[in-house]
């Protein structure tokens, strides 16, 4: 019967075309605008590492003192000093730092034409820390930290514009004029938002290109390409070491804690190095430390744009309105074949029968919506670079699953709001229609 009812349905979208082109129209609409701001807020909202978002945690500590915090809060990276200190007492089984680069990279060839590419300086913690998918090789060693190795990883993007994809684990890369010797290559890895470089602004910035070891980096005096906050000190010192021993803050550092009682043994000793620095005479304030986890710091940074919320409520609100109308349209379509239901029904047929008829066939409709929608969903997401930043408006795409969900959507909006509809015209009175025809 369902096939039955379904071809029935088809039969029904040309009967009435006006009135059916309205109901598809209304529900295209309303579906096409929920689903372009919801393919916007899903990018945004993700969890970019849902395996390790409860055990990797960011350290905090306040530097500052609190005339120049915001709200209590500690600077959003830590200085050197603290960084490295941090890294040094090793109360994580697994911890990382870096800061940002951007390298001169000279292609091979006497033609070639040097390019800035972007990466980070680090240590050898942070690709197994952050689930980093290899193509090529893998990361370089601890002792590579220790021995300040001129050693790189790059991402399979740069290996393909540098080596034409092929493996060039063992093969040299020159950055700002020195050598450095491939040790992987990255498989395409680009978390949306980049939740581990909120402090630079790099939550939804292009992907990495590179990387290389935080020691050797410091040693050739590579200046950070990201943000350097030195806001409310009074002296940034004199020189390079000046200011890299000083209090600027530019260096995040995350930790890997598998249990909360490991996160609360590693906030006990971020008040206890603070407290350590006050009795030292660098702080006169007391311990203001943070530890947060993953959703806690993308909450706190407020990577979800408010525009997002807005528009996404602003498109549910208007496809409420397109299936208010869709349920008087449907109703209307209904109670026009009055007297058809009234014959099926002198003829045996159940209320049952009815609802199921019916509905199907607001389900063909729905249908017939859906395929509208996703037509407008495509046009839609080509742009959303018009409304949202375009870091965020790249991020929106039409996949599978929002394929699928768009048509989910359609046909199931559509039967809920047929059940009014279909409810009344179940309760049409057989003898009444057969009199009065």
């Amino acid at each position: 019967m369902f096939a039955y009812y379904f071809q029935l349905g088809l039969r029904s979208l040309r009967r009435n075309p006006v009135l059916t082109a309205l109901m598809v129209m209304a529900i295209g609409f309303g579906v096409a605008a929920s689903m372009i701001t919801y393919s916007v807020f899903r990018a945004v909202s993700g969890n970019p590492i849902p395996d390790k978002s409860a055990q990797l945690y960011t350290a905090l500590v306040d530097n500052r003192g609190p005339q120049y915090n915001d709200q209590g809060e500690p600077p959003e990276a830590l200085s050197y000093t603290d960084a490295t200190a941090l890294i040094k007492a090793h109360k994580a089984a697994h911890q990382t730092l870096f800061y940002e680069v951007a390298p001169s990279v000279l292609p091979e060839g006497s033609q070639s034409v040097p390019f800035t590419a972007n990466g980070y300086a680090t240590n050898a913690d942070f690709f197994g820390m952050f689930e980093v998918p290899f193509e090529y090789g893998g990361a370089w060693h601890a002792g590579d930290d220790d021995g300040r190795a001129a050693v790189a990883v790059i991402s399979h993007e740069l290996n393909q514009q540098l080596f034409g994809g092929a493996d060039s684990v063992g093969r040299e890369v020159m950055l700002d004029r020195h050598a450095y010797r491939i040790v992987g290559v990255t498989a395409h890895w680009d978390p949306q938002p980049r939740f581990y470089d909120l402090f630079s602004g790099n939550g939804f910035a292009d992907p990495v290109q590179l990387y290389v070891p935080f020691n050797r980096a410091i040693d050739m005096q590579i200046d950070t390409a990201g943000r350097n906050n030195c806001g409310g000190i009074p002296s940034y010192g004199v020189g390079r070491e000046g200011w890299l021993h000083g209090e600027c803050v530019w260096i995040p550092v995350w930790v890997e804690l598998p249990t909360r009682a490991d996160a609360e043994h590693y906030r006990e000793f971020l008040t206890g190095y603070a407290a350590e620095q006050r009795r030292a005479g660098r702080f006169n304030w007391a311990p203001n430390v943070r530890l947060r986890d993953v959703a806690n710091w993308l909450e706190q940074e407020r990577v979800v744009p408010p525009e997002s919320r807005i528009s996404l409520m602003v498109a549910l609100g208007f496809f409420v309105i397109c299936l208010v109308n869709t349920i008087g349209l449907l109703l209307a379509k209904f109670m026009r074949r009055a007297p058809e239901i009234g014959v099926r029904r002198a003829l045996g047929a159940p209320r049952r029968e009815i609802y199921q008829q019916f509905l199907i066939e607001a389900g063909t409709v729905g249908l017939a919506g859906g395929v509208l929608g996703l037509l407008l969903t495509a046009i839609g997401i080509l742009g959303v670079g018009l409304i949202f930043d375009p870091g965020i408006a790249r991020l929106a795409h039409l996949d599978l699953s929002l394929v699928a969900l768009t048509l989910l959507v359609a046909i199931v909006a559509t039967v809920l709001a047929a059940f009014y509809p279909t409810w009344r015209a179940a309760q049409v009175q057989p003898a009444w229609q057969l009199k009065s025809n």
